[in-house]
């Protein structure tokens, strides 16, 4: 049933018509994302479908009583407000048991300090409360800008499952890729004024877009030709005597009226990279702590040349406090960073730093150099804004007209600017379009130097990296080699079989060897050198611990199921979860253990 109409909407912005004359119908029960390069109007079309903006012409009909649901990109919060009164609201009418059913949703996000006051939160957790707010209210519609910045990895895997047997209508604008095919059935593409619609995902839709393209050059390729053979006709001396003759000639002029498809820009990135010596970047025995909290544990590493590594974990585990280490930006309470002199580091941070609103754009990249060096040569800044999309009347606008994607764009290139050989990048992905993030994979996979990376884009990771360390959340890592999916079944084929050794454990309790060779903290019970048998305890431990071993497998399978079983009971799932990172926990301990005893026993035995 078609609950909302979009007819002949056109939408003016300075001197653009962003829109210009699109309809479209929305159906009961569809999961639509839209998608388009940033500027066009994503966010303007969703506020235009929710009534917060109206159209300069055209109208949105909706269905009456239609409820609509809106997460947008920025809120005023009530700082005062505790994150469970504020998210208890939305259903506090319509539920008796309101306070259970918003701390059941605030733990499926992450927050599970529920008088937190919003004062106290950081952007991150304030934008996770309005999500929770708004899937809570009643709703027909939920209208979702960018719903998943700011969620890890687990929790944009919920919102998947939750959206996917929400049952009413989703309309919304996400640049992750993953999240797009999972969760939608139809996509709205949004480019040069126009709406295209596509009854797919995202996937699909790459396939389908590629064929409207190909159906729109041949088209045009079969005007031209016709186009060359009227032309020819006419210099030959027609002369429109008679009707069929005249209406040929209209035929002409309206073939010259024709206009060629126009297809999208994408960004051009480009830059030279400074050249760099034998030694990279160095972790020694790195550590940090906020309190009692440790964040990162005698950590070792050495950065390879060409080599893309990211870093992966929940929510506050502190990925962003690494790379702050690694870039200097903090000091560690133990250990050093070590740089290279021939290290040039372009740090590209999770939030954005102030930029002057009122300096014109142009201007902020002048700051860095009127000439720009590329690998073809030097270009203009002008130059380089446009290959970063930034038309000319965009770059004497301020900075502050431009879209958060906008200004994002802008900060990269900045970063990218400054001829780094090593990249630290922090969520780069976030507010950046899909066709802007595609060229960023294939520059990253040119780079000639080192890039560092944390990201919960799922696509973006697979499409990039070659090494990933997962955060154990007590600042110690698990090593693996591949993209984000390789990284994903070899978690599941550790929970399958026990087999915690397929990750190396690095800092913290482990004395294995880092990739570059290096060894990390030792364990607390390996003492080092030691006579080469077993005392009384260690004897009697490596009798039983397979049993030990086995006895915590089981009990890992059992919680799986559990999970399972109760995926609609966000709070039984909140403590199932919990109690299964407490035994995988267990596992990995145990697991190193065995795998200590056994070389001893074999070192032993061999000694006999």
């Amino acid at each position: 049933m078609n609950i909302l109409n979009i007819e002949h909407v056109s939408k003016l912005f300075g001197d653009k018509w962003i829109f210009d004359d699109i309809s479209c119908g929305i159906q009961e029960g569809e999961k639509i994302g839209i998608i388009g390069i940033n500027g066009t109007g994503k966010t303007t079309l969703l506020r235009i479908i929710s009534g917060d903006e109206e159209p300069d012409q055209g109208q949105v009909i909706r269905q009456n009583g239609l409820k609509i649901a809106v997460l947008a990109q920025t809120h005023d919060f009530p700082e005062e407000e505790t994150v469970l009164s504020y998210t208890a609201a939305a259903v506090r009418q319509e539920e008796w048991d309101a306070d259970n059913e918003a701390k059941t949703m605030l733990n499926a996000l992450g927050l599970t300090d529920y008088e937190k006051k919003f004062s106290e939160l950081s952007g991150g957790q304030k934008k996770r409360a309005a999500l929770a707010r708004t899937l809570l209210l009643p709703s027909d519609v939920l209208i979702l800008d960018e719903p998943t910045n700011h969620l890890d990895e687990a929790m944009i895997s919920w919102l998947e499952q939750y959206l996917r047997r929400y049952r009413g209508t989703v309309i919304l604008v996400t640049h992750d890729r993953y999240f797009l095919d999972q969760v939608t059935n139809r996509i709205l593409e949004i480019s040069r004024g126009n709406l295209y619609s596509y009854d797919a995902n995202y996937s699909r839709f790459l396939e389908l877009k590629a064929q409207r393209e190909e159906m729109e050059l041949a088209t045009e390729r079969k005007r031209q030709s016709i186009l060359r053979m009227e032309l020819s006709w006419a210099a030959r001396g027609c002369r429109a005597r008679t009707t069929k003759q005249r209406a040929r000639l209209q035929r002409l002029e309206a073939l010259k009226a024709g206009k060629a498809p126009e297809f999208d820009k994408t960004v051009e990135l480009d830059s030279i990279e400074t050249r760099m010596g034998k030694k990279t970047i160095e972790l020694h025995g790195i550590s940090k702590s906020y309190g009692d909290r440790k964040i990162v544990e005698n950590f070792s590493y050495i950065f390879l040349k060409n080599q893309t590594v990211a870093f992966v974990g929940p929510n506050g585990c502190g990925k962003s406090t690494l790379l702050k280490l690694i870039a200097g930006k903090i000091q560690p309470d133990d250990g050093r960073v070590e740089l290279g002199d021939t290290i040039r580091l372009g740090y590209f941070a999770q939030e954005i730093p102030d930029m002057d609103e009122n300096q014109r754009v142009i201007d902020y990249v002048k700051d860095i150099g009127e000439y720009i060096p590329t690998r073809d040569g030097r270009i203009s800044a002008s130059q380089m804004l446009e290959r970063f999309l930034f038309t000319p009347d965009m770059q004497y606008a301020p900075i502050g007209k431009l879209s958060g994607g906008e200004k994002r764009r802008l900060y990269l290139l900045g970063v990218l600017q400054s001829a780094p050989n090593v990249l630290v990048m922090d969520e780069v992905s976030n507010e950046l379009d899909i066709p802007t993030l595609a060229v960023l994979e294939d520059y990253l996979n040119s780079f000639v130097g080192i890039v560092i990376l944390v990201s919960h884009d799922r696509y973006f990771l697979d499409n990039t990296v070659d090494r990933i360390f997962a955060f154990d959340g007590s600042g110690r890592f698990r090593q693996y080699e591949g993209g984000y999916t390789e990284y994903l079944e070899a978690v599941k084929q550790e929970l399958k079989d026990g087999n915690a050794a397929a990750g190396k454990i690095q800092g913290g309790k482990s004395d294995k060897k880092t990739g570059d060779g290096k060894p990390g903290g030792k364990a607390s019970w390996d003492k080092g050198e030691r006579k080469l048998r077993f005392s009384y305890k260690e004897q009697k431990e490596f009798e039983t611990i397979e049993e030990d071993i086995a006895a915590l497998e089981e009990k890992l399978q059992d919680l799986e199921t559990g999970i399972e079983a109760h995926a609609s009971d966000y709070v039984k799932l909140a403590e199932l979860s919990k109690e299964k990172e407490s035994v995988q926990a267990a596992l990995d301990e145990k697991m190193e253990r065995w795998m200590y005893l056994t070389e001893l026993n074999e070192k032993i035995q061999a000694q006999k």
